[in-house]
């Protein structure tokens, strides 16, 4: 069994081939190891392997996990559904919020990182499979939608973050990515004067293609910590 280290540098490998087929920097895009499920023993093995960051999909593991300084060393991002009532817990926690996918859920943040005297960085998620079961801005939603978080002085919308539906065939992906990629051009260009910073897409199965068409975040974590056993 390979450990985290080589997974990590497999990853990036393959990461590196994937920008320079795209005629990108490999340097631009951060690796973020999604550690849901794995221990903090598993998340300071990747810090010491050199992960650019640690992302946690559930506010109470990420509560337990940093008590224990599972990430010292590298910043964490909140990167699963965030509902309202736990916004409190992750804001100034979390160097960056990936999944802001409500005006209402922008609003809360912004009340709570007021209450802390700080500006927090988020991304705004978006439901680009259309589907019931995913939270997300709906593609034709997103615009308004950036242009009211614009308004909200505690919160700094720095890109976009996407989880398309699950890929039937090889490359079935691209098309999402490529739509969300444009998106964030478009938004950043015409709202943010070009300072969008993220497009968080692509995971273990699809990250070489969503490097392919812009991604400057990906969120790898099977394919780093090994496949998670769900009770």
């Amino acid at each position: 069994m390979t450990s985290i280290a080589e997974n990590i540098h497999s990853i990036r490998r393959r990461m590196a081939a994937a920008a320079e087929r795209a005629g990108r920097r490999p340097e631009d895009i951060l690796l973020v190891g999604a550690s849901k499920m794995n221990d903090a023993a598993a998340c300071r093995a990747a810090i010491a392997a050199g992960i650019d960051a640690l992302g946690e999909n559930r506010v109470q593991e990420m509560a337990e996990k940093s008590a224990l300084h599972a990430y010292d060393g590298a910043p964490l991002h909140f990167i699963g559904h965030l509902q309202r009532n736990k916004v409190r817990q992750v804001v100034g926690q979390a160097a960056l919020i990936h999944s802001a996918g409500s005006v209402e859920l922008l609003r809360e943040i912004d009340r709570q990182a007021e209450k802390r005297s700080l500006v927090q960085d988020v991304l705004l998620e978006v439901n680009i499979g259309g589907e019931q079961s995913k939270s997300g801005f709906a593609p034709d939603a997103l615009y308004d939608a950036a242009a009211r978080a614009r308004e909200l002085p505690h919160v700094r919308v720095l890109g976009l973050m996407t989880i398309p539906p699950p890929a039937r065939e090889p490359r079935g992906n691209l098309p999402y990515f490529t739509k969300v990629a444009s998106l964030y051009v478009d938004i950043s260009r015409d709202l943010y004067d070009n300072r969008f910073k993220y497009l968080s897409m692509g995971m273990s199965d699809d990250f070489e293609d969503a490097i392919a068409a812009g991604a400057t975040v990906v969120r790898v974590g099977s394919a780093i910590f090994g496949h998670r056993q769900y009770q």
